[in-house]
């Protein structure tokens, strides 16, 4: 195999008529995601798309946008997976910026993807998985097609995936992703978790994210059968494991601190159950533990991944110690380092927090038109400077304990102050803007906007809130609003938005 989009052909050879992907409305076997996925592929070229074309994927978790996935890279073309939590204008922002060549979408967003056509001179398709609407071509005419298979062979090293991650700068960033990455992060993780046909995995990760690219199709590299929800509700992840004897469950903190939370909880039978998986932010120990003893003593396997790198960079191995707070070791053949904060090309001594950095093939082939950012992110030496603080132990073990960047996670997506900031600006009543970061018991933290108006202008919370709303998905919301006289900076003007919450202490008391 030279890349994700041979997962398929193989798997159906050797599995063919096993249940390969169970969803609520319905259920394919891998011969039948292979042959689907096929006439996908033969519908994108009889259209127009040509290999190396980029082809946008905007949906919710769905059996159609599995088989749309491995049906775009059969047919050569680069696969750009998008936040279905996106605006309309992030969208178009992330569209034209790759250049995309079609879009594929749901109903509710079709009308919007088709007016987009005159925003972004290279969309020429849009195709609606929920039937022809608003200039869309019904994704049910492409499964009608009849065309052979096509004969497209991957270059290992060549893009496979562009893959947007929002930027420090305001806008996103469009990680490169090889084929040799995106297949070999989906192996190795399957790999380190132990992953076979046996297996049974329920998840609600959203599958345009590296998580949930990797837990869909390295479960499928292995001949497992993916249980997938199109969005996540407590009682009915617990239902679904019961139901279908699961071996896994997937997710983030939040997703087990609900489940654990939820009714359902006591009455739920996951003796079937022989790991689970988490990620996306950190994760107390205290449910990991309480979540262990729900499942017999099942581990809890923490990991730690980005876009950079398609997926996982460390994870703990289902047949080896499970260190509770920790995001595990390197996946096999990949190099992971902690680099001096002080001198970022000398490694940090065991047990001392430095900057945790990876190289090797996972790594990206770089940011999608920017030469610069890449510089900024990869160094001479091929170290992908990751932007969080970790250390490593004496046994091999790292540890996540800050980061350097600001970036906000909330419920498990990444969310970068500058962004929100360069909205919430545009605000006419809004001098200056920092965002910063409180706790959140649900979703770990959220953001908060710090605001100071022009002199003789008023805005009310609700109104810088709405102001974003149109500009910004919902995760990405500060969630609350502080109107201050000042924020504090640097002598050379710069907001420190680290000290945030300690200046509106200071403030509150004056």
């Amino acid at each position: 195999m030279n890349g994700p989009g041979d997962i398929l052909r193989a798997s159906a050879a050797r599995f063919g008529p096993k249940t390969a992907l169970v969803t609520t409305r319905r259920s394919l076997s891998f011969a039948e995601l292979d042959a689907l996925s096929d006439r996908v592929a033969a519908a994108l070229l009889a259209r127009g798309i040509v290999p190396g074309d980029r082809v946008s994927l905007l949906g919710q978790n769905r059996w159609e946008y599995v088989v749309a996935y491995h049906g775009i890279l059969k047919a050569g073309a680069v696969v750009n997976p998008l936040n279905v939590m996106l605006t309309d204008a992030e969208v178009a922002y992330v569209a034209n910026d790759c250049g995309a060549a079609a879009i594929f979408c749901e109903a509710a967003r079709a009308p919007a993807m088709a007016a987009l056509r005159a925003e972004a001179p290279s969309l020429a398709h849009v195709i609606c998985f929920d039937g022809e609407d608003g200039g869309a071509v019904a994704f049910a005419a492409l499964l009608e097609h009849e065309g052979a298979p096509p004969a497209f062979t991957a270059d290992p090293l060549g893009l496979c995936t562009i893959g947007y991650t929002s930027g420090t700068t305001g806008h996103p960033k469009g990680a490169m992703q090889s084929h040799r990455a995106v297949l070999l992060n989906c192996a190795l993780t399957a790999t380190m978790h132990g992953r076979s046909e046996r297996d049974v995995v329920v998840t609600a990760l959203p599958a345009p994210h590296v998580y949930g690219n990797v837990a869909i199709n390295g479960t499928l590299l292995a001949g497992g059968t993916v249980v997938l929800m199109s969005r996540f509700d407590a009682a009915e992840a617990l239902a679904l494991a019961q139901e279908h004897r699961a071996t896994m469950i997937e997710g983030v903190p939040t997703m087990y601190a609900m489940m654990l939370a939820s009714p359902e909880i006591e009455r739920a039978d996951l003796s079937s159950i022989t790991r689970s998986t988490v990620g996306g932010q950190t994760i107390s120990t205290a449910v990991i533990e309480a979540w262990e003893r729900k499942t017999h003593g099942a581990p809890l396997l923490e990991l730690w991944g980005m876009t950079e790198i398609a997926g996982l960079g460390t994870t703990h191995a289902v047949y080896a110690p499970n260190v509770h707070g920790s995001i595990g070791v390197s996946l096999p053949g990949v190099e992971v380092t902690i680099l001096s904060l002080d001198d970022r090309t000398t490694p940090a001594a065991r047990n001392v927090a430095g900057e945790l950095c990876i190289r090797g093939p996972l790594n990206m082939l770089g940011y999608y038109g920017r030469p610069d950012w890449t510089a900024e992110t990869i160094d001479a030496n091929g170290w992908l400077h990751t932007g969080d603080v970790a250390h490593q132990d004496e046994n091999g073990y790292f540890f996540v304990v800050d980061r350097l960047k600001d970036m906000i996670i909330t419920g498990g997506y990444n969310v970068y102050p500058a962004e929100i900031e360069r909205v919430v600006a545009s605000h006419p009543a809004v001098a200056m803007v920092a965002i910063g970061r409180i706790p959140d018991e649900l979703k770990g933290e959220v953001a908060r906007a710090y605001v100071v108006l022009k002199p003789g202008t008023s805005a009310s919370e609700a109104e810088i809130v709405e102001h974003c709303r149109p500009h910004l998905a919902a995760y990405k919301l500060p969630r609350s609003v502080r109107f201050v006289p000042d924020l504090p900076k640097t002598s050379t003007g710069k907001i420190m938005r680290r000290e945030l919450a300690t200046f509106e202490e200071r403030i509150a008391t004056v």
